[in-house]
């Protein structure tokens, strides 16, 4: 397993990648509404970031057809845009990995439409807190198993599930890089964290405490197997001496 490490001129350019795709999240939270469907949200995103000389890289990533991944309620990962309309209550998951002149950020946020259930709420709340708690584990010295402990912590504590088999992962000029970071872990276990790596930490979560799930025949949805709501949540962040840098904030 080679990890390659980034200069600070790399991590600058993955940073510019990562600022476009934190600001197209900022205007997808402005479109989040009843009535609009995930596809006019994929079509807004492949035009925003044509505007700003970007392309999605997921887009025919192993014939992935989308800008975007669009995952509603219990689809916890890679749904596919749709005309399905967002419904008062539903929870949405935009997924986008942007590439800037051949460097890229990867980031996804869970959305409320409307007013959601108190469950909802608190699964959006725990995983996002979940994300943070991760972050905050992304030091120099440490290890990728604190990363994943911290994260599992907020699961366990909440009574709500992992979803295991989706983890993290380095990014660079390919989307998928060494090391791997799951979402579970133990402390001080696995591979050490170096000044230089630049990776997502992605928990996804569902209500149901066991986080099982099945995959469509479509070959990429994720539902959860208990049909419960799922949420997800990921930056692009650098390790560096002065501590974790968000690149997609």
């Amino acid at each position: 397993m080679k990890i390659n490490l980034k200069s600070k001129e790399e991590i600058a350019r993955i940073g510019e990648a990562g600022g476009i795709l934190a600001e197209c999240h900022k205007e997808i939270a402005k479109m989040i509404a009843p009535g609009i469907t995930t596809l006019e949200i994929d079509e807004f995103v492949e035009s925003f970031l044509a505007d700003r000389k970007a392309t999605p890289e997921q887009k025919g990533y192993r014939g992935f057809p989308f800008a975007t991944c669009a995952s509603i309620n219990e689809v916890v990962c890679h749904g596919f845009p749709s005309q399905q309309q967002l419904q008062p209550g539903d929870i949405v998951t935009i997924d986008l990995v942007v590439n800037k002149s051949g460097w890229l950020a990867d980031s996804a946020w869970s959305y409320r439409v409307g007013e959601v259930s108190a469950e909802a709420d608190k699964l959006l709340k725990m995983t996002e807190k979940a994300l943070y708690a991760g972050i905050a584990q992304a030091l120099p010295g440490k290890r990728i198993g604190d990363i994943g402990y911290a994260v599992q912590r907020v699961a366990q504590e909440a009574g709500i599930g992992i979803v295991r088999p989706l983890i993290g992962h380095g990014i660079g000029k390919t989307m998928h890089e060494a090391p791997d970071v799951p979402n579970f872990g133990r402390p001080h276990s696995g591979v050490k964290l170096q000044s230089g790596m630049v990776i997502t930490i992605e928990p996804i979560f569902t209500l149901g405490e066991t986080g099982a799930i099945i995959w469509e025949n479509d070959g990429w949805t994720i539902r959860s197997a208990d049909r419960s709501l799922g949420a997800h949540y990921e930056h692009t962040l650098a390790i560096t001496d002065e501590g974790p840098v968000i690149l997609t904030a």
